[in-house]
Parts: structure tokens; sequence; C-alpha cells
């Protein structure tokens, strides 16, 4: 069955199990258990519980020195009698079979000064689960092995990161050709080693590229595009989503919001970078398909045109496919934004009209596609406007912005409820607000202080963090525009005709 997976980083990959056999310094010796060359583990644990399951993750190499041992206090570590052997075999059967049930990878089992030689009946044991037996000898100790696991994960991760780096770079070169989408699906297809497609709206295959795969696998991965096109379904998809037929593994991508464009891959293997290589692939392909859906690039070329040669916003307009629209904007939860990520978070709003700005970007989305949180970003979003309202619009979204970082909320929207404002006439409203703030005026930073901190229940601290100031600054700005408007800014009654005055600003 599908399963919905979240874009990340390429995680740490696992370790061959026979790499970890081929270091000379570590000596270790397979004894037991299944020999598969494809055999991995994810980290190594030392245990001497008689039960280690509640302690294990899966995928551990669990390293003993056989303290738990029934008997190990005897002569060579072993239980005295052919009674002892009997129940010491029965002990090893329950202990490798809580391993194997835990996930556990594989046994290392401690020579010296506990057992001189690993006991025959956790060897059978081990033959009996499958579960991988290592002999670690005397000279090698538990913290070397867990060491060495950790410098081979070390170069793992960096090979891994190394191959996905040269794929992006190798992607954007592709993008960048003449004959993009092809020559990026062609890329993608190369990197992934297997079959890289790309769906249209209406579920047919616009591009492929690569080895074509069996009829049932082509048909598995349609499906899947199916799942995840957002276009004429009722509940929220998801952004990707995996299968698997056979051998071959399936991945599906939207592409942008509600375009209807899937990126669909298959190939024999799922190495850890991949799903960060077909996420890149995706937007870029949604890039280039935005650019071209519906002619929705030329119009907006054509907008451009005509702004730069001095027509009114609201005359090109109609070209942008709205009479009314959103102003976003959004920055990011830890680093300043860079293209791929500002592109990817239009496509994620369903616009594609982004302006990347050094810490903000902001984003003309129309009013039909009401915002939702987006992973990673803090999103401020104005009241609906039309074009000679933008600017004022844009002013609400950063308020709105400087309001969700201070409150720590994903999304902020601006005036989501009616107030009391809507009973004043806006021009007396807009009168009274300028002969009450005129002690202010020409002093922006102070107005907006006074906003912000008013908007923020008199918070300091909040207020600095929305400003990005000291919060002394806050302190200082707020007594300066007490004394110049001669106001107890503690009065509430003070405070609410002050917030009246400022919503007209």
């Amino acid at each position: 069955m599908p399963d919905s997976i979240a874009p990340a980083v390429p995680p740490t990959p696992p370790v061959p199990l026979r790499a970890l056999l081929a270091r000379e310094d570590l000596a270790l010796r397979q004894i037991a258990g299944p020999t598969d060359p494809g055999a991995v583990i994810h980290w190594a644990h030392t245990s001497e519980m008689a039960d280690p399951y509640p302690y294990l993750l899966g995928g551990e190499l669990l390293l003993t020195a056989g303290v738990h041992v029934p008997g190990a206090s005897g002569p060579d570590g072993g239980p005295p009698g052919p009674d002892g052997a009997e129940s010491l075999g029965d002990y090893f059967d329950g202990y490798v079979s809580r391993i194997v049930a835990a996930g556990g990878a594989a046994l290392g089992f401690g020579l010296a000064p506990v057992h001189a030689a690993v006991p025959p009946a956790l060897a059978a044991a081990c033959d009996r689960h499958g579960l991988p037996l290592l002999e670690v000898p005397p000279q090698t100790t538990f913290s070397g092995v867990a060491r060495a696991v950790w410098q081979l994960m070390a170069q793992a991760r960096l090979a891994e990161l190394r191959r996905v780096t040269e794929a992006q770079q190798s992607l954007a070169a592709a993008a960048a050709r003449p004959d993009p989408v092809p020559s990026l699906l062609r890329r993608l297809a190369q990197r992934l080693d297997g079959r890289a497609v790309l769906y249209g709206p209406d579920g047919t295959e616009i591009a492929g590229a690569g080895r074509e795969p069996a009829r049932e696998v082509r048909a598995a991965l349609a499906a899947l595009a199916e799942v995840v096109r957002p276009a004429g379904r009722p509940a929220r998809s998801p952004a990707s989503a995996t299968d698997t037929v056979g051998d071959t593994h399936l991945a599906a991508y939207a592409m942008g919001a509600g375009e209807g464009f899937v990126l669909g891959v298959a190939g024999t293997r799922r190495e850890p970078g991949d799903h960060t290589i077909a996420s890149v692939a995706a937007v870029l392909l949604s890039l280039l398909t935005g650019e071209h859906h519906s002619g929705a690039g030329a119009a907006r070329s054509s907008a451009l045109v005509r702004l730069l040669l001095g027509a009114a916003p609201e005359a090109v307009a109609p070209l942008l496919g709205g009479r009314e629209w959103l102003v976003v904007h959004a920055r990011p939860e830890s680093q300043a934004p860079d293209p791929v990520a500002a592109s990817a978070l239009g496509a994620a709003l369903g616009s594609p009209l982004v302006d990347l700005g050094r810490d903000v970007v902001r984003v003309l989305v129309p009013a039909g596609r009401e915002p939702e949180p987006q992973p990673g970003w803090v999103l401020g979003v104005s009241a609906a406007a039309g074009p000679p309202e933008w600017p004022a619009a844009d002013a609400q979204a950063a308020r709105a912005l400087a309001r969700a970082r201070a409150t720590r909320t994903s999304l902020v929207r601006h005036g989501a409820r009616p107030g009391l404002a809507g009973l004043v006439p806006r021009a007396e409203a807009q009168a009274h607000a300028r002969a009450l703030l005129a002690p202010l005026a020409g002093q922006p930073a102070l107005t907006d202080t006074l906003r912000t901190w008013l908007s923020l229940h008199g918070s300091w601290d909040r207020t600095a963090v929305a400003l990005d100031v000291h919060r002394n600054t806050v302190r200082q700005r707020i007594a300066r525009c007490a004394a110049l408007l001669d106001a107890d800014l503690d009065d509430p009654d003070v405070r609410m005709e002050l917030w009246f005055a400022l919503r007209q600003d």
C-alpha cells in the first residue's frame, strides 16, 4: 500500500556488516548465522541484560560479554554438567529469539574475561533464528567496535551527501538546457538508475526517460500518481507517496498546488538520498511546468511589460488571474531563504508570483486560494485586496508576520474577524487617526513600535522579537510615544483609542 512520506535531508545510511568485518584493526569474525551480503547495521549497543528486548530500537549490533549467562562464573565460563548444558541451550534460544523479535541486526560476543570461547549453544541458537553472530577477540574493546561503526556511518553519510549535492547540480544544469523537461527527466533517471515520468493534469504521461519498466509497474506508478494529484480531489492529498511492486520501488511527487502535474519514479533500489534528489527534481519541474501551464507564464510577462511601460496595477491584474489577492509575508524558522526554497513556497501556496528579499519572501496569492501553514515557515497573511490596495495589504502582511513570530505561531491572518471600526465612516476614522497620531508624524519607528506593542498586549519581550530590536529599545520608544502623545499608555481606554487610530494608518 502507498504511504505518505515527508521531504527530508538524506538520512545517515546504514553500515554493511561486511564492511565492519573487513576492518583488520577489529579482527571480528562471523561464526554463526546467515552471511547475507546485504546485511546492514544502524548502530552499536552494549547490554548485559538477560532480556535486551525493551532496550533495543532495531537495527543494532548488540554487544555482550556474556555476564548475564547462567553459570558464567563457572570454569571457562561454561555451565557445570550436562543438565546445565541443556538448560543453557534453552536460555540462549530465548535470548536470541528476543533479540530477533526486537529487530536486532547482529550479535557480537566478546571473549575474556568472562568466557574463553563463544558458547556452542549460542552459535546454534543464532543459526536457528537467523541472527549473525560475531566473535569479538579479547584485544578488541566494545567501545572500539562502536567507534568503528560511527566512523563507517560518517563515511557513508559524507558519500551520500556528496552524491546528493552532485545530483542537485546536475539537475539544475539540465533544467537550464533548451529542452529542460526531457533533459531533467533523463538526468534524474540516470541518477536514480531507473525510470522518471512526468504526468499531466489529466493523468497522461507527458514525458519519460530511463529504462522502460514492466506493464504492471507502469500501471502501479500511474495509480500512485493519482494518490498525490491535488486537482479534483475533495480531501487534501499528500505531497508524495511510495509503493513497491515486486523488487521495484515506486515514488510519486505532486508539483505545485492545484495544477495537477506529478513526477513518478521507478527503480530497483532506494538509497537514503534518492528521495531528496527526486524532491529537488520535482521542485525544478514545478517551476518549468508552472511557467507554461495554460499560458500563465506569457500572461505574467505581459503584465510585467505593461507595468514597466506605465500601466496601472488594476489594468494588468486580470492578466494575473484574479480580481482580489492576498499578500503573504513568509520567513524561514531557521535560516535565510534561498531561491529554491522561495519558489517551493510559492508552489505550495499556489502562486508563481514570488519576491525573494534578504530575510523575507513575499507571495501574491489569488484570494480564492486560502494559504495554510507551511512546515519550516512562519507566515503573515493580509486581507483580500484589489490592486489599488496592494500596498496597504503588503503592510498588513508584514504586521501579521511580525505578530506570528512574536507569538511563535506558524500563521497569522490580518483582520480575521470584523471589528467596531466598520461602524465608523472610513474618511472620518482616518481624519481622527491623523489628528490623534500627529505628534508621531514623520517617526515611523515610533509608530511601528507602538502598533506592535499594543498588538502584543504590552509585552516588551515579544515586541522586541517582532521588531528585531533590544527590549530596552522598545521601552525607550514606548516612553517617547507616551511623552509625545501626552497619554497614559497604562490606561486601557487610551490603548483602545490609539489602537483604533493605528488600524486606520
